[in-house]
């Protein structure tokens, strides 16, 4: 038990504190966009009483997409590489549609 216990400790330690670099740090950045993104919706969802995707939701993602896409090229990841960019893909589309149902609402105005 011990020595399973200073296993994980060694592990913790390597992880933690011997690779923390500053990829890591833009890593830590990039998962905080993702994470402010759910709050952003949560936050808009229980104002509106209803399922709400409001537009910083995606921004959020286009900026924790695209940092996540640099840290995972860095770290030579080819699975979150292909799940980075097509996620980039997605969320930009989305932002696309946005920016067209206004410029069409703005037209018909």
């Amino acid at each position: 038990m011990i020595q399973l216990f200073n296993n994980l400790v060694s592990y913790l330690h390597d992880v933690f504190v011997i690779k923390f670099d500053g990829w890591v740090v833009l890593g830590f950045i990039a998962q905080g966009f993702f994470t402010m993104r759910f709050v952003v919706q949560w936050i808009a969802s229980e104002r509106a009483r209803r399922s709400v995707i409001p537009v910083a939701f995606w921004f959020f993602s286009v900026g924790g997409g695209a940092l996540l896409l640099v840290y995972a090229l860095y770290r030579r990841d080819p699975v979150f590489i292909a799940g980075q960019a097509l996620g980039l893909v997605v969320y930009l589309r989305n932002l696309y549609f946005i920016a067209i149902h206004k410029e069409r609402l703005s037209a018909g105005s």
